[in-house]
């Protein structure tokens, strides 16, 4: 029985993520604390990895019930920490120092910032799927944790065969329903990737060829029963959901069964 074995949060948006043992559904339907902050340049652009390399030299660790982040830069030993409430002047003017430009966080309690607004929900992925995209690299180094951290993705499902989760889309303006414990999701699309995941998230340095090789592997390893309509190319990896808003204050935990009606076929509604 595949079951729900990791569960990743991002509370601030491009930032490192903090694994929980559970999360509650938001009243908007997003994972609570996920991209509740998102730094904002003075164009109201999103300062993100895509755009400012210097991103992913932060490091960022969290205490969420004291409502604590604590920021230093990869291989710097000062440590600087913040109320995220309460100081967030102060933490503010750390960052527009450390990325050399005025910006600003703001913060959305409800359903946070999502990269794709019309799939609001968690993010999916098997365990499996990480493992195989991770063997693609294998000759260059880069470890599962660095494939994990490249995608950023929320929920890991284990206990499945690899590419999994392709099951849980259908044609466009369809979706399949699926279950993770009691919370309800419904299968949007196979996530559109950008340039982030060809960089060190460590670093920012870029891995040469990287999306070459991963559109030639997902192309040729696409499971037989999965909605090929949705692949206008091959850079597309893990699951993109919504949380139906009636799913609000529900609690997922590790361990959660998935579950759906059929591997093979599952049963389409339309959005």
């Amino acid at each position: 029985m595949a079951i729900l074995s990791r569960i990743l949060v991002f509370p601030i948006k491009s930032l490192d993520p903090i694994a929980l043992d559970e999360v509650t559904i938001t009243s908007g339907g997003s994972l609570t604390g996920d991209r509740e902050f998102a730094i904002f340049d003075q164009n109201g652009h999103y300062v993100n990895g895509k755009r400012n390399s210097k991103i992913h030299l932060i490091r960022a660790s969290y205490d969420l019930d004291s409502r604590m982040v604590s920021l230093h830069i990869q291989n710097q030993s000062e440590v600087c920490t913040f109320h995220l409430d309460k100081e967030r002047a102060s933490l503010v003017n750390w960052f527009s120092i450390f990325l050399g430009k005025p910006v600003e966080l703001r913060q959305n309690v409800t359903n946070g910032f999502p990269d794709d607004p019309d799939a609001w929900g968690a993010t999916v992925v098997s365990e499996a799927s990480l493992k195989t995209v991770q063997s693609w690299y294998e000759h260059s180094q880069i470890d599962l944790e660095q494939i994990r951290r490249r995608f950023r993705t929320n929920l890991e499902i284990a206990d499945t065969e690899a590419f999994w989760e392709d099951q849980l889309f259908a044609k466009s303006g369809e979706t399949v329903p699926f279950t993770i414990g009691d919370v309800q999701f419904l299968g949007i699309n196979p996530c559109q990737r950008c340039s982030v995941p060809t960089r060190d998230p460590f670093s920012g340095s870029v891995y040469p060829e990287f999306q070459k090789t991963f559109t030639s592997q997902r192309e040729s390893s696409l499971p037989d029963n999965v909605e090929r309509s949705r692949f206008n190319h091959f850079y597309r990896f893990a699951l993109n959901t919504r949380i139906p808003l009636t799913e609000a204050g529900k609690v997922l935990r590790l361990g959660d069964a998935v579950s759906f009606r059929s591997a093979k076929k599952p049963r389409f509604q339309k959005t």
